[in-house]
């Protein structure tokens, strides 16, 4: 049986203390790459790898009531982590900054419906 993530298993922290929860994600790596050119060569010789770029996007992001109620303002929240649980393993973002909220609510709640983040690091723990 396949196990898929659920809004309790992608959660954002900050020191690992647990602020929201995520009903989805999508993410999203790019890297740079560059061809090594030789002299006298009609073709590259071959790559280098260059940096790497990790972007989510978390939909229905809700603060967990213990960070509402202490007054955390997400708008502020800089070099934060978002974690991904899934069977057998946790996926972490590090050094995440968001780019993009955007928000909507309903009487009682405080939910953003989208966050764009970048992440500096990304590491998998079994």
């Amino acid at each position: 049986m396949i196990a898929f993530p659920t809004s309790g298993d992608i959660t954002i922290e900050v020191n690992g203390r647990r602020l929201a929860v995520a009903q989805s994600y999508r993410a999203r790596s790019t890297r740079d790459s560059r061809p090594v050119e030789a002299f006298g060569q009609k073709e590259p010789v071959g790559t280098v790898a260059g940096r790497c770029v990790h972007q989510l996007e978390l939909q229905r992001v809700q603060l967990l009531e213990d960070a509402f109620s202490d007054g955390i303002d997400f708008y502020s929240l800089s070099n934060f982590n978002v974690v991904i649980a899934k069977p057998g393993r946790r996926v972490i973002y590090s050094g995440c900054e968001w780019s993009r909220i955007d928000e909507s609510a309903s009487l009682g709640s405080v939910v953003l419906e989208s966050v764009s983040i970048l992440a500096a690091g990304r590491m998998e723990l079994k």
